[in-house]
């Protein structure tokens, strides 16, 4: 299980980051990325500690953890300037809190972020079949989630997302050891999205190749 939004105490996560990791172990994660809540008053604060848990977690040989953040309510005009300073700092890929249904999040967020060449744009609401075109063009995955709340629109996003040939992954969006799910479960969610089984495995796809491209990218940084 391969999942990259993740929140700890550093946000609105119930854990800290090694409890995270070693339940997510318990669950069979081999990748898990902690993606924290960050704006303009905390994305200095967070991004240390959350690469200093990645690194020590990683080197114990369980399971790889990755640094991330989730920019989220930032407004669209900002967007692009947070993503270079969170990866100037040290994130290794950046979440943006995409335009849910379940919150009021800035209008235009989802295009903002998709511009900015993000990583992954987390519970993207009704995106546009023009968003998600872009977001192909720029290698953004669209997020499928396990979130109560958020995941109301993972048929939408994953309509959008097949016929714009935007690619897709899986994250559980966990702010508690009890959102952790297994493979078996993410497959079920999606089934219920409607995705068919070679669409599933192919988003499961899409997250392991995000993992070796963010890898790459670390290591390219300490060449």
């Amino acid at each position: 299980m391969i999942d990259l939004h993740t929140h700890t105490v550093f946000s609105d996560g119930e854990l800290i980051p090694f409890e995270l990791a070693m339940r997510a172990v318990a669950k069979g994660y081999t990748v898990l990325g902690i993606s924290d809540h960050v704006d303009v008053s905390n994305l200095e604060f967070v991004v240390p500690g959350i690469v200093r848990a990645a690194e020590e977690l990683t080197k114990s040989g369980k399971i790889i953890v990755l640094a991330g953040v989730e920019l989220t309510y930032v407004m669209p005009a900002l967007t692009a300037k947070m993503v270079k300073q969170a990866r100037k700092i040290g994130a290794q890929y950046v979440v943006v809190h995409g335009e849910t249904l379940a919150e009021p999040v800035p209008a235009g967020i989802n295009r903002a972020a998709v511009e900015a060449g993000v990583d992954i744009l987390a519970h993207p609401g009704l995106i546009t079949e023009e968003e998600a075109r872009l977001a192909a063009e720029h290698n953004v995955c669209l997020e499928i989630t396990a979130r109560k709340g958020h995941s109301i629109s993972n048929g939408h996003v994953a309509k959008i997302a097949r016929e714009a040939g935007a690619a897709l992954v899986f994250n559980t969006d966990s702010h508690g050891p009890g959102d952790l799910v297994t493979v078996e479960q993410a497959r079920k969610i999606s089934r219920g999205a409607g995705m068919t089984e070679p669409e599933i495995k192919k988003m499961f796809q899409n997250s392991a190749d995000l993992v070796k491209r963010l890898a790459g990218k670390k290591q390219n940084r300490k060449g």
